[in-house]
């Protein structure tokens, strides 16, 4: 039997990157898993509903919806989000409430309405998307950082409050990923090739994480076998958290 078999999980940002990849592979080890999206178009065996994760009731409805056509909740992935650049200075403060009411914001929203269905769980799992910017001073990502730092911080309290109910919350911290979105950032640089030339040096294994390894960092964290993993940020960074790597030696001329 697969580790997932006969557990329903929800992803939301679900229909594509980092969301899609998690949720295939979620079902591919037996979950029904359920993509809750904007734009929920998904091929079986995953399953779409829409879902605004910036609206209360929208989200109370999906996972209403959820539950009453497969009967449980066990796994909530909180994966929906938005990205945001510039320094301090760059986004006026609607673009702030913005991007904290879909990254932070939204994440308490799906985990409030899935909370009466997870406590009925004997496999209740929550996994937050993070980001390697809530630890690493990146460059003009100053919004965008401070989400994903709450993130972080949200993740610790919601697993202190709830680990003693059989509920675990964890987070993965990504790296750069090779996403749709990280894709329309390249196709907007003055130089795409050297932008992400840039962006893979910066990670100590030379390349972009995939979203297919973010994906199998979230199914460990959600899985039952890691029953004892909770309160924990998973960095899947190629090491950029936390390594320092001396430069490397070029090679000798002939």
């Amino acid at each position: 039997m697969s580790e997932f078999e006969g557990l329903v999980a929800v992803v939301t940002g679900g229909a594509s990157g980092i969301g899609l990849a998690t949720a295939r592979l979620l079902a591919a080890r037996g979950a029904t898993a359920v993509a809750l999206d904007l734009n929920p178009e998904v091929d079986p065996p995953l399953h779409g509903i829409r879902v605004d994760v910036t609206d209360d009731a929208s989200v109370r409805a999906a996972v209403d919806e959820v539950v009453e056509r497969f009967g449980r909740l066990d796994v909530v992935v909180n994966n929906a989000g938005v990205g945001a650049q510039g320094d301090v200075t760059a986004n006026p403060d609607d673009e702030w409430h913005r991007v904290l009411d879909v990254n932070v914001v939204g994440m308490a929203r799906v985990a409030r309405a899935a909370l009466p269905h997870l406590r009925r769980s004997p496999a209740a799992a929550i996994v937050n998307t993070g980001s390697i910017a809530a630890w690493a001073g990146l460059p003009q990502r100053a919004l965008y950082s401070a989400s994903k730092g709450a993130v972080h911080a949200l993740t610790l309290a919601m697993a202190a409050d709830y680990v003693r109910e059989g509920i675990r919350v964890n987070a993965v911290a990504p790296g750069t990923a090779d996403t749709p979105w990280v894709g329309r950032l390249l196709d907007s640089a003055p130089d795409p090739d050297a932008e992400r030339a840039a962006l893979e040096a910066r990670q100590p294994h030379g390349r972009l994480v995939s979203a297919d390894e973010v994906a199998g960092a979230i199914a460990y964290l959600a899985g039952p076998l890691s029953g004892s993993t909770a309160g924990t940020v998973l960095a899947v960074d190629g090491g950029m958290h936390g390594l320092r790597l001396r430069p490397q030696e070029k090679p000798a001329q002939p």
